[in-house]
């Protein structure tokens, strides 16, 4: 359980804007919009702004195990990219 909350706190208490904002190759951003654990307002959206060259997909109704739980939809996104 230790290791769930400090993998937690560290990924919600890093700042990422400026490794992101440093990246200059195109990004795939994949956010469920139920995603209850990362909001994707609080990630998804921000990243893919931040992001020289990304783009930003959304799916709603999708958890955060949204990789497992559907990963058709998914993948054909992935591939397409």
């Amino acid at each position: 359980i230790l290791a769930h909350y400090e993998c937690v706190k560290a990924f919600s208490e890093t700042d990422f804007t400026e490794d992101l904002k440093a990246v200059d190759i195109p990004v795939l951003v994949l956010h469920g919009e139920d995603d209850q654990i990362v909001p994707y307002e609080n990630a998804g959206v921000k990243s893919a702004k931040l992001l020289k060259n990304g783009k930003l997909i959304t799916y709603p109704g999708f958890p955060h195990g949204m990789p497992t739980t559907e990963a058709a939809t998914i993948n054909k996104d992935i591939l397409a990219f």
